[in-house]
């Protein structure tokens, strides 16, 4: 019994410390207090953007900082969340993996980020009582923090068990997208689970030689064996995958990388989602320009593609995953 009490407080009410949870004996709040926090992380750094973007970094008992979002939008809570400290994926337009992998998260951590989020003012700005039974709730997850999703596969699956369940966050499956650069044995693994889950492909490139100076851990997969194995999601799911391109200027965002990406995807059930690089400080990339933005949609459009550019939210608030913890970090030199 108090153990739901507690998972209640935390889960659906927001208690962010014992004595908020005042049903609970006083005597044993203080037992409680005497070996237990009920969130182990801190917070370090919180910034709010004028479109109502939310972007944390978070301490974890550890020391180790990961990043989180809240993306508020015509009445969606939307929460981006990180698997691991780091990344080791090595994609070189992206903040988070420029000093590689430490390690993944627990599934505690990874489930404090979204009750952290979840805490937050609603998209009004009023300051809410976390006593109350009007908690402003997430509608939507996000896997595309920092970290490959995949590559920590079990401890996330056991944080949205938690997120998806009625007792936990009550967020529906089909709110939730599982973000990969594309690891083809964990995409067959995860479709096998059957999941109502979505899931994006960071492909970034039409063919193997471009990605692989993208991505290079593409030269360990290909795209032949991660595309097949997003057919085989979409066989086993019935879900739709996304194909995540971030269009970095004079690289990938020519009108022949657009006929070679329509060729590749024809007659797939897919929809492509295109990402206008966001600038980073120490990186020789730059956003590519509107002209190359719209000859890009325009052929994939010609070729019967479904395609949709990302709004910007956060860009005031170094929203680039990575970007806002590497401003943190204590200085290596």
């Amino acid at each position: 019994m108090r153990a739901r009490q507690l998972r209640a407080w935390i889960l659906a009410r927001g208690a962010e410390t014992l004595d908020e949870m005042t049903d609970l004996p006083k005597t044993l709040r203080q037992r409680l207090g005497e070996a237990f926090v009920p969130l182990a992380s801190r917070v370090v750094r919180h910034q709010h953007a004028s479109d109502d973007t939310h972007k944390l970094v978070v301490e974890l008992v550890d020391g180790k900082l990961v990043e989180c979002v809240l993306i508020q939008d015509e009445g969606r809570r939307t929460a981006c969340i990180s698997t691991q400290v780091g990344c080791g994926m090595g994609c070189v337009f992206c903040a988070s993996g420029l000093n590689g992998v430490e390690r993944n998260l627990s599934v505690g951590e990874m489930v404090e980020q979204l009750v952290r989020l979840r805490n937050l003012a609603g998209p009004s700005g009023r300051s809410r009582s976390r006593l109350a039974d009007e908690v402003d709730r997430l509608t939507h997850i996000v896997v595309m923090g920092m970290g490959e999703p995949l590559a920590n596969l079990d401890h996330l699956l056991e944080a949205l068990a938690i997120a998806t369940s009625k007792q936990g966050l009550g967020i529906g499956a089909r709110h939730v997208t599982i973000s990969t650069v594309g690891l083809p044995a964990k995409i067959r693994r995860l479709a096998d689970l059957r999941k109502q889950f979505h899931l994006a492909v960071s492909l970034h490139a039409p063919n193997d030689e471009l990605r692989t100076r993208i991505v290079p851990t593409n030269d360990k997969t290909g795209l032949t064996d991660i595309l097949a194995a997003a057919d085989y999601f979409f066989e086993r799911t019935g879900r739709q995958v996304t194909y995540e391109y971030v269009l970095l200027a004079g690289l990938n965002d020519e009108a022949h990388h657009a006929c070679e990406l329509t060729a590749l995807l024809r007659g797939k059930r897919a929809h492509v989602n295109l990402i206008p690089f966001n600038d980073v400080e120490g990186l020789p990339y730059r956003r590519p320009s509107a002209e190359s933005l719209q000859t890009f949609v325009f052929v994939l459009q010609r070729g019967g593609i479904s395609v949709k550019v990302r709004k910007r939210k956060g860009s005031q608030i170094d929203a680039a995953c990575g970007q806002l913890r590497r401003s943190v970090l204590p200085d290596p030199g």
